[in-house]
């Protein structure tokens, strides 16, 4: 069992990227039909119910309608016929004659002859201006009727009795609870719940003079309508004022919930608001204020789509396991391999000399050993999270100077990285060559430089966006890889067009030329186009304009140019120096680069040829100095290369010729070193370098000492400690200042030095000659 879960037989990223793809390919799709059965069952479950319940609830609607409608008939029947007028008249006489008798029996009979059914219990007539009630074998007061022959609580009746009043037309009371008594008793014997219709005659009058009253049976109404279906919990008749006529059922209907189904939906659809009941209803045929309302158990309706659901819920769960084990035997089988591979680089690593670290997981384990292999042993430490566009960038560099040439390491190392790119297109690398002006460089920091860099790659990234890699090869050149699209109609000359004008709004800082290489269409080829766009490069002029450089233009209007002088023209330099005409020295540089301008001579062979003249000039100027100062020299050669323009090389070399070529006339050489005697002598308490006096003279140090001692007429560090002891001496005599004090004053870094080099110019120490000056 722990071999076969064990810790090293098993990954869970692949066993969670095996069950991804499960879920998402075979789930997802299950899910979907389930949920879609689900649904399409229940509709069907609710549609037949629907359909089952408007039929059944039509049928008993018409029924009960059919039972009232004949009820209707018959009562009106009865008014119509009974010759109630002629009995009334009766009715008026003082004296109970043998006609009154004969008229109430016949009433009698006239209420006997009424259709009863299933639903009539009995009925009467309620004389509304004469204290009499008839029945079907009753003839009585109103009082002793509504006691013993149909005996209401006080409280229902006193809401009976409001019904006879008015024009009534087969109107119906609200239920109310009618008792059985043993005659002439308040023992009650049983009670059932009744409702009556209620008729008046005349027919039209405001004022009827009698009503006829039918008793009906709540019970056997309420199964006259009720519903046999199990998923039926009731049904009901209800008028507008939510009036419940009669109920079958347990469940009680909302008046209020009829009333919004019948505001919202047509007759026979089904109508809920929650989650247990649905409504459904059907307007009366027989009086219009009357709904047969049904009640339909959701719960019970919807019993089969539960048992569909939970299989589902069973179904998902049984592939839920399924693709668990599954994608853990896949996994398995799949890590086996990783396993191996692992297993064989750590032996090679214990015969290796290669830095790795086994930390990490396997697959990190594998990538790092991969990685060295590929890159011969070069360490990628580029791999930084937050890093991709740096890393990216250096990736592209690398692949540009060649270091990456190998398709599928270039491939492998993109894929690490999420560099992606497409194989078979054609590429051309364009080379972005920036120069900023000489009196830039004096003004911008390096962070500033770094802004403008990023804000123009930005420029460029947003103008040829999709179609170019942009990265930074040095901190003067950028390099873009356009990638050729027939879609975008965007190649190397568009897009060097765009970056032309984007480069003109940077010319106020520097000057730029763009290289254009030549078409690569393998990815690993393209160092050969950036060799080839840095090969372009090697055309630009010295004029201050952006220019494209490309193999059709390059060489334009350009003559040859030699960039070396010949041995005649230095020894014309030799001998000018040589007469002192220095003047003549900067015209002649001035000739040479009029004549490099009038045949649009290259920058890189117009710099050749100057540094060929510095060169010149500096073995001439050291003919007779012999203190070759290579730092500073070196600092002119960094100077002339920097040159951008035809402009900026011209004030270059008016520069170098001022520094080496001074013109100084020995009373102004007199006068310059007066002003350093000056200043040791205000300043002889402080570090005076003897550096910082000749570089101030454009001198060399040795060049410097050797002028100083014939000005001056002795050695610059001699005359320095003599005046310094000169002062010492007035301080010791002049003043209490202790010997440290002085020393600190006179220049001295301590005291031991200070009266080391006062012993030995005057022979005694310092406290001596304060002691014998004293005396």
């Amino acid at each position: 069992m722990n071999r076969f879960f064990g810790p090293r037989s098993f990954n869970i990223a692949l066993f969670w990227q095996f069950f991804a793809s499960y879920f998402i390919l075979f789930l997802i799709p299950v899910i979907i039909a389930s949920t879609f059965t689900y649904v399409f069952v229940v509709k069907l479950i609710e549609q037949e119910a629907e359909n089952s319940n408007n039929i059944t609830i039509r049928n008993f609607s018409t029924q009960t309608d059919t039972a009232f409608s004949s009820l209707q008939a018959n009562m009106i029947n009865l008014l119509g016929t009974s010759n109630l007028k002629s009995a009334m008249k009766l009715f008026d006489e003082p004296v109970k004659d043998p006609d009154y008798y004969e008229i109430t029996h016949y009433l009698m009979d006239q209420l006997n002859t009424l259709d009863t059914g299933d639903i009539i219990s009995n009925a009467y007539f309620y004389f509304a201006k004469y204290d009499l009630v008839i029945g079907f074998n009753t003839e009585t007061s109103k009082e002793n009727f509504f006691q013993y022959f149909y005996p209401i609580s006080d409280q229902e009746k006193k809401e009976y009795l409001n019904n006879f009043s008015g024009k009534k037309m087969m109107h119906f009371t609200k239920p109310y609870t009618l008792h059985q008594k043993i005659l002439f008793t308040n023992d009650i014997v049983s009670s059932s719940s009744s409702i009556s219709a209620v008729m008046s005659y005349p027919f039209n009058s405001d004022h009827p003079d009698v009503y006829l009253i039918v008793n009906m049976k709540l019970g056997e109404l309420s199964k006259h309508i009720r519903i046999q279906e199990k998923w039926v919990a009731g049904t009901a008749i209800v008028d507008v004022t939510g009036n419940v006529i009669t109920r079958a059922g347990e469940s009680i209907v909302n008046p209020q919930k009829l009333l919004d189904a019948a505001r919202s939906h047509s007759e026979g659809a089904l109508y809920s608001d929650d989650q247990l009941q649905a409504l459904s209803y059907v307007k009366s045929r027989f009086n219009d204020t009357w709904y047969y309302v049904s009640l339909i158990d959701l719960e019970t309706l919807l019993k089969p789509a539960h048992r569909i659901r939970m299989f589902n819920l069973v179904f998902l769960g049984f592939f839920l396991v399924l693709g668990g084990l599954v994608s853990y035997y896949l996994s398995k089988r799949l890590y086996k391999p990783i396993l191996e591979i692992k297993s064989g680089l750590t032996s090679h690593l214990r015969k290796s000399v290669l830095p790795v670290q086994q930390k990490g997981n396997d697959y990190d384990f594998i990538k790092q050993f991969s990685k060295l292999l590929i890159s011969e042993n070069k360490e990628l430490s580029e791999l930084v999270s937050g890093m991709s566009p740096i890393v990216q960038e250096d990736f592209i560099a690398k692949m540009l100077s060649g270091e990456y040439r190998d398709n599928l390491s270039i491939e492998l190392y993109a894929r690490e990285i999420d560099f992606v790119y497409e194989r078979n297109v054609a590429r051309t690398v364009l080379c972005i060559e920036i120069q900023y002006y000489s009196w830039v460089l004096e003004q911008i920091s390096e962070t500033s430089k770094t802004f403008m860099m990023v804000e123009l790659k930005e420029r460029i990234l947003k103008s040829a966006s999709g179609t170019v890699w942009l990265c930074q090869t040095k901190p003067d050149m950028l390099a873009c890889v356009v990638q050729h699209s027939l879609f975008l109609h965007m190649g190397p000359k568009e897009v060097s067009e765009v970056v032309e004008l984007i480069l003109q709004q940077f010319n106020p800082y520097f000057k730029a030329a763009i290289g254009i290489g030549k078409k690569v269409h393998d990815i690993g080829e393209l160092y050969l186009s950036y060799d080839s766009a840095l090969a372009m490069l090697q055309h630009k002029s010295l004029h201050s304009r952006v220019e494209i450089l490309s193999e059709e233009n390059a060489w334009e209007d350009r003559t040859q140019l030699d960039s070396f002088l010949s041995s005649d023209e230095v020894n014309r330099i030799f001998n000018i120096y040589k007469s002192r005409n220095y003047a003549k020295l900067l015209k002649s540089v001035f000739d040479l680069l009029d004549m490099a301008v009038v045949k649009n001579a290259s920058a890189y062979q117009v710099k050749g040829l100057c540094s060929d003249v510095l060169n010149t000039w500096i073995r001439a100027v050291e003919t007779e100095r012999k203190d070759l100062n290579i730092p500073f020299y070196y600092s002119l050669f960094e100077k002339l290369n920097r040159c951008a323009t035809w402009d900026e090389i011209k004030q270059c070399f008016e520069h170098i010729h001022t520094i080496m070529f001074p013109l100084v006339e020995p009373s102004d050489r007199s006068a310059q070193f007066a002003e350093i005697l000056d200043y040791i002598h205000q300043h002889y308490g402080e570090e005076l370098s003897v550096e910082k006096f000749a570089q101030q003279l454009n001198m060399s140090v040795s060049h410097f000492s050797r002028t100083f001692k014939e000005t001056v007429g002795e050695k610059y560090v001699e005359y320095i400690t003599k005046h310094r002891l000169m002062m010492s001496k007035r301080y010791l005599l002049e003043t209490d200042m202790t010997i440290d004090v002085i020393s600190e004053k006179v220049g001295y870094l301590g005291r031991t030095s200070f009266i080391r080099t006062f012993c030995k110019y005057e022979g005694i120490t310092p406290g001596k000659y304060r002691t014998i000056h004293h005396q």
